[in-house]
């Protein structure tokens, strides 16, 4: 039962270390400005896929949180490996969530930071607020 043990609490320990290890370089590459523009890692909302400077800008502004997550998650998984009984599993687990808040956090400030850097979509005519394209003329001004 304990090798059973000792190998989950491993299994957990590595699995913080490399969540440690993603948030670290992803915050270290966007706080520079080189984290390239892409859906996977960084800040990816609609703003800060719009262009490529909304993107730079959103992953500076979160780039600190993201680092500050990855030093959380690696002490949780330092807790898990040198830590025995509730104590290994109650703090790399807070740690975590603790660790995912703080992701949040900065994916929140970093949205605000760049609200208004994307223009707003311009409607064009109705809109498309008839609900088909051959009552679109219905929704045009009439021609005097």
């Amino acid at each position: 039962m304990a090798l059973g043990y000792a190998a989950g609490v491993f299994v957990v320990a590595m699995i913080l270390f490399v969540l440690a290890a993603v948030a670290v370089v992803t915050g270290v590459l966007g706080l520079t400005g080189t984290l390239p523009g892409n859906r996977y890692f960084g800040v990816h909302t609609d703003e800060a896929l719009a262009s490529e400077e909304a993107f730079r800008l959103a992953n500076r502004v979160a780039g600190p949180t993201s680092i500050g997550a990855g030093v959380l998650l690696a002490a949780g998984g330092v807790v898990a490996l040198v830590a025995g009984g509730l104590a290994a599993i109650l703090v790399p687990g807070g740690a975590a969530v603790i660790a995912f808040l703080t992701l949040g956090a900065g994916a929140n400030a970093a949205a605000q930071a760049i609200e208004g850097l994307a223009p707003a979509e311009q409607v064009g005519g109705c809109g498309s607020a008839c609900g088909s394209c051959s009552l679109r003329d219905a929704c045009e001004p009439a021609a005097h």
